[in-house]
């Protein structure tokens, strides 16, 4: 059997393999293996949603010999468009993070919004007009007083004729300029004369973030209706400086653009919804932990989802190594105790969804120092106390929400355990899912994974779902629990 050699491929079809590679954070070649075995199993690809892409399995299958009756299966799927129509403005501030814009006027033309950018003289030193030019396939507009773009007052049409303007990177003096009113260039100016949404991506120093007169301008924009997405916490660009400044990740503030232009139906506007996620980290000592493999991937798209659809969602997380939701409000914790905590202060809301993976169990006390390895010593003996059990504690709660949904990950007696823990715990709806390697879901099986297969319990009965994306079954239950909550008054 021939491999695939990607650059033998007609150029639409790359066109669309490259796209589809993208949106999942892949390689063309890995993408294009995956496709395969999902048309030969007779499966649905995994992810993906772009048009014609009937015929780019056609395509790549037909390398292989010929095209199985499968294809069709596999090839049923929609454009991914998002952003298809939307005219997005980018202000590109000087800043070293102008170099992640790049990467976002690619995400944002995949999702299909046409690009225009604005870039300030400082971000001209770190990233070239012509590089930016070439990525969003339209002219780049860098002075105020430039005849050819302002003889039709051209600050006003970018400002009026976008969706939406994102700053990105939104520097200090930027924010300093749209805060207090000043308009001395194409950028601010523009930020002045718009009557449409901004939304800001700071990236600065911790120092200058953390800044008396920057958490005022913050202050002051949030007031005047600008959006925020980040900024994250990290390492800086500068030798040995770490903290809150860097600038969101692409894909982050693509998710926040989709959000704001989202002009779908918001059934659950005006419902506060909690929801847990990750594991937690219960300390043996200094350097040591009891955890599980959660990665957080699914509790984190169920909040998206549910964001998407309006809710006003409260995310308490254990440590995960994945970016905060767009459009939700995020708490970070390590201890059970500190989830639990966390949860409980949240408290009244009209839902809530416990999706982390809790240990059950930590130590009674975690040494304060590393323990060390003694010649002759057997190892230490680690007495174990249970940890709070979050989901019983808010179904039996005097605030208990109107609706409590709990998960069930079992590697055996899936809906025994399942069942029992719906009678126990108090809640409404348990969201069963096998997480044993004999589930038969991807090479590193449903924790750590991008799928998933689920069994929604209640008290009516059992309701099995198809194998599917984690982000499918997320916006599957934010459908149910909106549903849910049609009949429940809280």
């Amino acid at each position: 059997m021939a491999s695939i050699t990607i650059r033998n491929l007609d150029d639409e079809v790359k066109d669309l393999l490259r796209r589809l590679a993208a949106e999942n954070d892949r390689s063309m070649e890995e993408q294009a293996r995956i496709m395969i075995r999902a048309a030969v199993d007779g499966q649905a690809p995994p992810t993906g949603r772009l048009d014609q892409i009937e015929r780019a399995l056609h395509d790549l299958t037909s390398l292989h010999g010929s095209t199985t009756p499968a294809i069709a299966t596999a090839a049923r799927i929609s454009a991914r468009g998002t952003l298809s129509g939307k005219r997005i403005l980018l202000i590109i501030g000087g800043g070293i993070a102008a170099y992640k814009a790049l990467d976002l006027i690619r995400r944002l033309r995949e999702r299909g919004a046409s690009v225009r950018v604005v870039m300030t003289p400082a971000a001209q030193e770190f990233v070239t007009t012509l590089s930016v030019g070439a990525l969003s396939a339209d002219h780049v507009f860098t002075d105020l007083f430039d005849r050819n773009d302002e003889h039709d007052v051209g600050h006003i049409r970018l400002s009026r004729e976008a969706d939406l303007l994102v700053v990105a990177p939104a520097t200090a003096d930027l924010m300093a300029k749209l805060a207090n009113g000043h308009a001395n260039d194409l950028a601010s100016t523009v930020l002045i004369a718009t009557d449409k949404p901004v939304l800001m991506a700071p990236a600065m120093n911790p120092r200058m973030w953390s800044h008396p007169a920057t958490r005022r301008n913050r202050a002051t924009l949030g007031k005047d209706g600008i959006t925020f997405v980040g900024p994250a916490r990290g390492e800086m660009a500068e030798s040995n400086e770490a903290g809150e400044g860097r600038m969101a990740e692409p894909l982050a503030i693509v998710a926040t653009v989709e959000a704001l232009l989202d002009a779908g139906p918001k059934p659950l506007a005006g419902r506060k919804i909690v929801v847990t996620s990750g594991p937690t980290h219960e300390p043996i000592d200094p350097v040591r932990y009891i955890a599980n493999r959660s990665s957080g991937k699914q509790g984190h798209a169920i909040a998206a989802a549910l964001a998407r659809l309006g809710a006003d969602v409260r995310l308490v997380t254990g440590p995960v190594a994945i970016a905060d939701p767009a459009g939700v409000k995020t708490t970070h914790v390590e201890r059970a105790q500190e989830m639990r905590d966390a949860v409980e202060q949240l408290l009244p809301a009209d839902a809530a969804v416990f999706v982390a993976a809790v240990a059950d169990w930590r130590t009674e006390n975690s040494a304060g120092e590393k323990i060390k390895k003694v010649a002759g010593e057997g190892p230490p003996v680690l007495r174990m106390v249970e940890n709070p059990d979050i989901l019983a504690g808010v179904g039996h709660h005097r605030q208990r929400p109107g609706l409590v949904v709990g998960f069930a990950a079992e590697t055996q007696d899936l809906m025994r355990n399942a069942e029992a823990k719906l009678r126990k715990k108090g809640a409404d709806l348990i969201v069963a899912n096998d997480v044993s390697h004999e589930s038969g879901i991807g090479p590193s099986g449903v924790m750590g994974g991008d799928r998933n297969r689920v069994r929604i319990v209640s008290k009516a009965g059992v309701e099995e779902w198809p194998e599917m994306t984690k982000d499918e079954v997320a916006a599957r239950l934010a459908a149910l629990i909106a549903e849910r909550l049609k009949t429940i008054v809280v």
